[in-house]
């Protein structure tokens, strides 16, 4: 049986003249993830992370970095990957080593950030199959990473790192880069998460994909230039390298983007949302669950 999270609600965001209170709050919030609840137990349901995957090498190292900061933030926690495609382990396989070794209850998490076809229905589809074979073992569907402000603190990360500097900000355009989907809901997430962000004092902010959807990446950066801002950065909105990613990086190096930040990767603000998002699936098990 797998209870299945209630969707998300608006994420906060800082305005111009809060940036200092708005990073400080979110330096506490990936803190508070860290610890956990009050109160909780040593003995913990393991947290499971489901990736896509890619036939790109990087794509699973970049994971495994991920899942590894996050089994080291919180002592105690096991914390196990798998893969939807390319990479083992699978998913049916990851939940039958889980049963095997004694497992009763566990946290499954979408390593994505939108809710597109991957978290409404593959995601949901393979863990049901699991369920059916293993009813003794209760897995419990964490909600996507996305939207939060620890994301946009985790891309602000990656662009200081890229030489960004924070005098500069109200003078750059920044294009928030996504792989982009089919799904109008998670373009739409995409575009608000632009929106928000723009009002925490950038000179503006465009979403663009690279696919399924327009503007590429290249074409957000050439049309930030002609809007008038001085230099424009490019946001990856992506967590771990492959194919997708590297159009992003080709579209922003043919434009001539003046700053190319990295995927997030293991930042230490992703790996405190994911350990909040599997808090929540926890604090959510007592709900009726969707078989």
């Amino acid at each position: 049986m797998i209870p299945y999270p209630a969707p998300p609600g608006p994420a906060p965001h800082a305005g111009p003249g809060g940036l200092s209170r708005g990073r400080r709050a979110v330096r506490e919030q990936a803190s508070a993830a860290a610890r956990g609840p009050a109160g909780m137990g040593r003995e913990r349901p393991p947290l499971l992370v489901i990736a896509h995957g890619s036939r790109d090498p990087r794509h699973a190292r970049t994971v495994r970095e991920v899942t590894a900061l996050v089994a080291a933030a919180r002592p105690g926690l096991r914390v196990e990957t798998a893969f939807l495609d390319f990479c083992a382990p699978s998913v049916p396989q990851a939940v039958e080593r889980l049963a095997a070794d004694g497992v009763r209850e566990a946290v499954a998490l979408p390593l994505l950030l939108t809710r597109a076809f991957h978290a409404k229905s593959d995601i949901p589809a393979v863990l049901r199959g699991a369920a059916a074979v293993l009813p003794r073992l209760r897995l419990h569907m964490a909600d996507v990473l996305g939207p939060s402000p620890l994301l946009t603190a985790a891309l602000e990360r990656r662009l200081r790192e890229a030489g960004l500097r924070p005098g500069e900000r109200a003078s750059t355009g920044v294009v928030l880069a996504s792989a982009g989907s089919t799904d109008p809901e998670a373009a739409a997430v995409i575009a608000a998460v632009a929106r928000a962000w723009q009002r925490t004092g950038w000179y503006a902010v465009r979403p663009a994909f690279a696919s399924a959807a327009l503007p590429r990446t290249g074409d957000a950066v050439r049309a930030l230039r002609a809007e008038g801002a001085a230099r424009v950065a490019v946001a990856p909105y992506v967590i771990a390298p492959g194919f997708l990613p590297d159009r992003i990086v080709r579209g922003a190096e043919e434009a001539g983007a003046d700053v190319l930040a990295p995927v997030l990767g293991a930042a230490p603000e992703l790996c405190g949302l994911l350990l909040r998002r599997y808090d929540e699936a926890l604090a959510q098990s007592a709900r009726p669950a969707i078989a």
